[in-house]
């Protein structure tokens, strides 16, 4: 052990000089966590899917493989049309329960018409903590399949979102379809301030009045990001462009990028986005 003058004062010094240096590294690692943060959580994926009740165009029912797709894309909030849940065609079985398990995702099904002993309706998925959940139920012109509009708010990076999905009417006459695009703005209305996603099966195509009248307060996110025809029916041989995601106009989101999933899961094939909340 060296018992000179300078020994002392060399530890001290080092001991200083190690104090400073963690410091100022917590100091830059503090600095640099919320942004790192920001930069994961507010890009994010969307996927609109109608999953045709988990039946394939192989005429096999295979929930597993859906939410196998889901998983694989990365999506973060999804979307679902035509969904099961206690219905006797898919053996009374809880599809949007089994989904939320096979993705570990938390889901909200709400059931718009009773069918075969059981419910049949859309279905979100979240990976975000869902802030409110209800739905509408549209008004209808013609006797047939009660439609809604499922609206949730979320938080993505601490920010909120309104996600919404639905599926229109699919009969030759697009009255309804109109009727219930009108509804879908009045309700986007009582969110004010918040930016909204639309997504679903539209059952119309971009030559349509319904698309040109979605165009007057939302933006079409395939015109956006997407290339290509952006053709999502059917699976079996794509040539219809149905399903959409919009999004707000004017709004802090933008559309990344969108592209469609070839897979024959459903008689639908999934589109997905992704946004970045600017």
């Amino acid at each position: 052990m060296d018992s000179g003058g300078g020994g002392p004062k060399q530890v001290i010094n080092y001991q200083s000089m190690n104090y400073r240096a963690v410091c100022f590294a917590l100091l830059i690692l503090i600095s640099l966590a919320p942004f790192q943060t920001q930069d994961q959580v507010l890009t994010f994926r969307v996927m609109s899917y109608n999953i045709h009740h988990g039946e394939g165009n192989d005429g096999k029912i295979d929930v597993g493989r859906i939410a196998q797709l889901i998983k694989a894309q990365k999506a973060d909030l999804v979307g679902l049309q035509e969904v099961d849940k206690g219905v006797a065609r898919t053996g009374g079985r809880d599809i949007p329960g089994e989904l939320a398990q096979l993705t570990g995702m938390t889901a909200f099904f709400v059931n718009n018409f009773h069918f075969q002993g059981g419910e049949y309706g859309n279905a979100v998925l979240s990976r975000f903590p869902f802030e409110s959940r209800t739905n509408t139920h549209y008004r209808m012109l013609r006797k047939g399949e009660q439609r809604g509009l499922l609206q949730t708010v979320v938080t993505v990076g601490g920010r909120k979102l309104v996600f919404m999905t639905t599926h229109l009417d699919f009969r030759p006459a697009d009255d309804e379809r109109m009727m219930n695009v009108d509804e879908i703005f009045r309700t986007a209305e009582t969110y004010k301030g918040v930016p909204v996603v639309v997504c679903g099966d539209f059952n119309d195509f971009p030559e349509s009045r319904v698309y040109a009248r979605m165009k007057e307060r939302f933006q079409d996110a395939w015109e956006s990001a997407g290339k290509g025809p952006g053709w999502t029916f059917s699976s079996n041989e794509p040539r219809r462009r149905i399903d959409y995601v919009w999004f707000s106009k004017g709004s802090n989101l933008e559309a990344l990028s969108a592209w469609v999933v070839s897979s024959p899961a459903s008689d639908h094939m999934p589109l997905v986005v992704e946004f970045k909340m600017r």
